[in-house]
């Protein structure tokens, strides 16, 4: 008893100690670390006054000649830097923001549909930002001409003139710049009434002689974002070129490597994604394009960019290349609609489904279908999980049946083990004998758990990345199901005005999941190995910790999954003529745990 007691304490100072670690050292660390970063970003910010990148270079040595750093003068507030330059308005069902008649960039988007916080009244989404500022991010396009040729081109402080105030679903608008020397630059916007831009770049060529030229488009973003940083989602740089498929780059492999060329392709897209957001560049499918990432440290830019084939215009001709410019949600449906009327291959891609796409991306629809058909996520989720459930109901009845046989023929067992206790092989021998007389599986108390898990890792994902799930609320104090229950045990659920360290957030939910675990365990008998009663004692509670950070329709999922999990047992059980061994299991934990406290 005494031994038991011990190894209790030694889990419970384990635990004391990992947690005072990670709150009173590992925390302050990163803290450190994550305001030293944002110092360097804000020096280098300062210092750029320069070119950003020179990435990639197709046919010949064209070579793209990058986005501007920065402002001379030092960093500007996003309203400032808007008001620097005349504007061009973007306004449609979903979008809002402007185009810059300096550079002709698209650097200035917000999402209308989307909040920072669940509070409607909260600010909406930023995606783009222009040049100059904090946290610049956008979208520019331009031409390179042959190597040695004095051609005189748009740059990124070329002055555009616009053909309209405002750019609609009803109304393109066309930027025109005359180089003086006989080529007349266009730059037509187009826009649908979700985030998809097509932008056509034209020449028009008055001048005696043929000129050739090679378009670009590039999306570039100043300073490292800040990233959910998890195993299980990509933010960065990506894109799928041709039989190279999806490309991965993380902020931190574009720093050390500097630049990535994935290789010519007649076919895929390229640009930047965030958990829930994008800006990525497609050619129109068929055309050649050579993609490019990489990253500058003196300007602290990351840049996605193509480089097109190049276009030869004649004397008195015209020519002109067009791309698509995606800038907004990642939602499912878009996406897959994108993909499938402007041929973009493999932007399905965009949205981190993983390696278990195959199971994560159908899940997503089931859900997805059941919350238009009750008008909740929450219980989507709970409905899903009975589907589960009635569709692996043969194979659950038959392991719940196969333990239960087990139950009945303990006996039988314990006189094998006491008879061959000094032989194990014939103990084991006798023992699969009982198990093919009997008709049982050993391992058949696995099979619920096996099908559990790539269910459980699918639905995280879901929550995880699909931007559906983002702020969608369940019942009660939960309003977002993609993140943890904002509840916790140690304020009394909000009774007392203390806000705990985020490891002790223990909220409502992971507690009921945490009781439905130990209330399935103690549905068999106690193991007869005193530490294995205490790993079983004391895993429902760890994974109750474990979990409380966990997205809170997951732990819904689970304490749910449990619920039901308990019924068929039980009724499985009764069938079979087995004791339910619950409530003794639960008198006999008590007992103990009294009995311990008494000694």
């Amino acid at each position: 008893m005494a031994d038991n007691r011990n190894t209790i304490i030694a889990i419970v100072l384990s635990l004391i100690i990992v947690l005072g670690w990670q709150y009173f050292v590992v925390g302050p660390q990163l803290e450190q670390q994550r305001i030293e970063m944002e110092q360097q970003q804000a020096a280098a910010q300062q210092a750029a006054d320069a070119q950003a990148p020179v990435p990639g270079a197709a046919a010949g040595s064209a070579s793209i000649p990058g986005s501007t750093a920065g402002a001379a003068s030092g960093v500007l507030t996003r309203d400032a830097a808007l008001a620097s330059s005349a504007r061009v308005t973007i306004d449609t069902p979903r979008l809002s923001g402007s185009i810059s008649l300096t550079g002709g960039r698209v650097d200035d988007i917000r999402l209308k549909d989307y909040h920072e916080t669940v509070d409607r009244s909260s600010p909406t989404i930023v995606l783009f930002s222009p040049k100059g500022s904090q946290n610049a991010y956008y979208a520019d396009y331009g031409w390179v001409s042959e190597p040695g040729a004095t051609v005189a081109l748009p740059g990124p402080d070329t002055v555009w003139t616009a053909s309209g105030t405002a750019l609609s679903p009803q109304t393109p608008v066309t930027l025109t710049w005359d180089n003086g020397a006989g080529l007349v630059f266009t730059r037509t916007f187009a826009i649908d009434e979700n985030y998809m831009f097509t932008v056509t770049q034209g020449v028009t060529n008055t001048s005696a002689a043929a000129v050739s030229l090679y378009p670009y488009g590039l999306i570039a973003r100043r300073g490292t974002p800040k990233t959910q940083n998890f195993y299980i989602l990509h933010e960065g740089l990506i894109g799928v070129v041709g039989e190279k498929g999806l490309t991965e780059v993380d902020y931190s492999e574009a720093q050390e490597e500097k630049q990535i060329k994935p290789g010519q392709s007649d076919k895929g897209w390229l640009g930047i994604t965030d958990k829930y957001w994008a800006a990525t560049l497609a050619p129109v499918a068929g055309s050649t394009f050579e993609p490019s990432f990489s990253y500058n440290a003196a300007t602290d830019i990351y840049q996605a960019d193509f480089l097109g084939t190049v276009v030869t215009v004649q004397p008195g001709a015209s020519g002109d290349a067009a791309s698509y410019l995606f800038a907004g949600a990642k939602e499912t449906k878009l996406i897959d609609s994108y993909e499938a009327t402007l041929k973009i291959e493999g932007f399905e891609l965009l949205i981190d489904w993983g390696w278990f796409y195959f199971l994560t991306k159908p899940m997503f629809f089931v859900i997805d279908w059941l919350f238009h058909l009750v008008g909740n996520f929450g219980v989507a989720i709970l409905l899903v999980t009975v589907l589960v459930k009635l569709i692996f109901f043969p194979l659950a009845n038959k392991s719940y049946v196969s333990m239960s046989k087990m139950k009945l023929v303990q006996p039988q067992m314990m006189d094998i083990r006491e008879k061959y206790k000094d032989d194990k092989a014939k103990q084991q021998q006798a023992l699969m004998e009982l198990y093919k007389t009997e008709k049982i599986n050993p391992l058949a108390g696995c099979l619920p758990v096996l099908i559990q898990i790539p269910v459980f890792f699918a639905l995280y994902k879901v929550l995880f990345v699909t931007i559906e799930m983002r702020h969608a609320p369940f019942f009660g104090w939960i309003h977002d199901l993609s993140a943890p229950d904002p509840t916790t045990i140690f304020n009394l659920f909000g009774l007392i005005p203390w806000d705990p360290p985020t490891f002790l957030m223990l909220g409502v939910w992971p507690l009921i999941m945490g009781v439905t675990m130990f209330v399935q365990m103690k549905m068999n008998p106690a193991p007869t190995d005193p530490a294995q009663q205490i790993i079983f004692n004391w895993m429902p509670v760890l994974f109750t910790f474990m979990l409380a950070s966990f997205p809170a329709g997951l732990v819904i999922y689970w304490a749910w999954n449990n619920s039901l999990s308990i019924a068929q047992q039980y009724v499985i059980m009764r069938r079979q003529g087995v004791k339910v061994e619950l409530w003794d299991n639960l008198s006999t934990t008590f007992k103990r745990k009294k009995g311990e406290t008494g000694a």
